[in-house]
């Protein structure tokens, strides 16, 4: 009997796939929460997903793709069911993560307008985004988001026009 059959096994494989690939967890909850403590209870909610899930998991995929999805559909029902909070807390996490890196004002100002604009898209878009911006293939970002790999390329190259206009706009 392999190791990981056994209840132990299981949990230690777990375990350490899910250190592994605690920053995509980190990287989605940030793009789908308004405040650290919002944040560390969808990292929990994902982990736990993951976790009840994970007997699904089919060990012939990479786990970084199946647990994407199964992250992102957690972030996606839970902003389903926070409908009343339409914008992100872009300010406070650009601030956090501009801290020692030495930028201007200018640069601020930059990425603030790129977060409120990223922050007016639905979540499919946001989704799509953070994928593309983690430099996965397309034919990744749609396995995981459930489009075709040319409808990823098309929905991208639309985004990429939309938020070049928002943000050319005064």
């Amino acid at each position: 009997m392999d190791r990981h059959d056994t209840p132990d096994g299981r949990r230690a494989q777990f375990a350490a796939l899910l250190t592994d690939h605690q920053g995509l967890l980190r990287k989605i909850a940030w793009g789908f929460s308004t405040c650290a403590p919002d944040r560390a209870d969808l990292m929990q909610d994902m982990a736990t997903q993951l976790w009840a899930m994970f007997p699904r998991w089919d060990r012939v995929r990479p786990f970084s793709t199946w647990a994407y999805r199964v992250a992102l559909n957690v972030a996606l029902g839970a902003r389903r069911r926070q409908r009343d909070t339409d914008t992100i807390a872009i300010d406070d996490a650009l601030t956090e993560s501009l801290a020692g890196t030495g930028a201007g004002p200018e640069q601020h100002l930059g990425l603030q307008e790129l977060g409120r604009a990223v922050a007016t898209l639905d979540p499919l878009n946001r989704a799509l985004l953070m994928l593309y911006l983690d430099d996965l293939p397309y034919r990744d970002i749609g396995e995981i988001l459930g489009l075709t790999e040319s409808n990823v390329g098309v929905r991208l190259n639309r985004l990429k026009q939309r938020l070049r206009a928002q943000l050319e706009t005064p």
